[in-house]
C-alpha cells in the first residue's frame, strides 16, 4: 500500500495530538515522531507549530472560511435565509471541533499571548470568521438584501459568537448534551435575519 504524502500524514499527526492532549502540549518534535518522519521534514512544509495549527483548522475542521469567501464573491446566490443558516451549522461545527484543540491554551497566558502574536504575523486569528461574515453580510446589503441600517459588524458577532458558545455553553446542563445543529443554526438564522432585513423581505432573491 501506497505511503500517504508526508504533508498529509503530518497534519493528520498534528490534528490527532492537539485534539488529545491540546494545542499548549503538543510539540513538532512530537507531531513528527507520530507523522514517522523527522522534525527537520516536518519544518519543510510548516514553518512553526502555529502555521500547524492554522493549517489543521483550515484542512481538518468544517469549512468555513472557504463558505464565507464564495458567499461574498457571489451575492444574491440562494436565499439570505438558507446562506445564513449554513454559515451557522458550519459555524456551530467549527467551534466544536476546535475548542478542544485551542482551549489549553488559555490556561497559559504567555504561551498565548506567543501564539497570538504568531497568528498576527500569518495573518489569522480568531477574529478571521467575524470579519469575513461582516464581508457577506455587507456584500448583502449592497445587493439589497440587508436593510441599508443594519449593523452588518454586530450581526456576523452575534451569529458567530452564538456559535461558539453552543461549543461549551451546555457541557453543564442535566444532560450535559449540545443543540441538535440543524435546528440551532436554522432558529439562529431566522432570529437574526428579523434583525437585519425588512419585515416583508427574507432575503429571497430579487426578480
Amino acid at each position: 500500500m501506497e505511503q500517504r504524502p508526508a504533508r498529509v500524514r503530518i497534519l493528520d499527526a498534528a490534528h490527532e495530538l492537539m485534539l488529545t492532549v491540546g494545542l499548549a502540549r503538543t510539540t513538532t518534535k512530537e507531531i513528527a515522531r507520530a507523522a514517522g518522519c523527522s522534525e527537520a521534514a516536518l519544518y519543510k512544509y510548516f514553518a512553526s507549530k502555529e502555521e500547524l495549527f492554522v493549517r489543521v483548522l483550515a484542512e481538518r475542521l468544517p469549512r468555513l472560511t472557504p463558505l464565507l469567501s464564495s458567499l461574498t464573491a457571489e451575492p444574491g446566490r440562494g436565499t439570505l435565509e438558507e446562506n445564513l443558516t449554513e454559515i451557522a451549522r458550519q459555524a456551530a461545527l467549527f467551534y466544536e471541533q476546535s475548542f478542544p484543540i485551542a482551549g489549553s491554551l488559555y490556561a497559559e497566558t504567555q504561551l498565548k499571548r506567543r501564539h497570538d502574536d504568531a497568528l498576527r504575523r500569518l495573518g489569522s486569528g480568531p477574529h478571521k470568521p467575524i470579519h469575513d461574515l461582516d464581508a457577506y453580510l455587507r456584500a448583502e446589503q449592497v445587493a439589497g438584501r440587508v436593510r441599508a441600517d443594519a449593523d452588518t459588524f454586530a450581526a456576523a458577532s452575534l451569529l458567530l459568537g452564538a456559535c461558539a458558545q453552543r461549543a461549551f455553553a451546555y457541557d453543564a446542563t442535566e444532560t450535559g448534551e449540545r443543540p441538535p445543529v440543524d435546528d440551532f443554526a436554522a432558529r439562529l438564522a431566522r432570529t437574526l435575519l428579523a434583525g437585519i432585513t425588512a419585515a416583508d423581505d427574507g432575503g429571497r432573491p430579487r426578480p
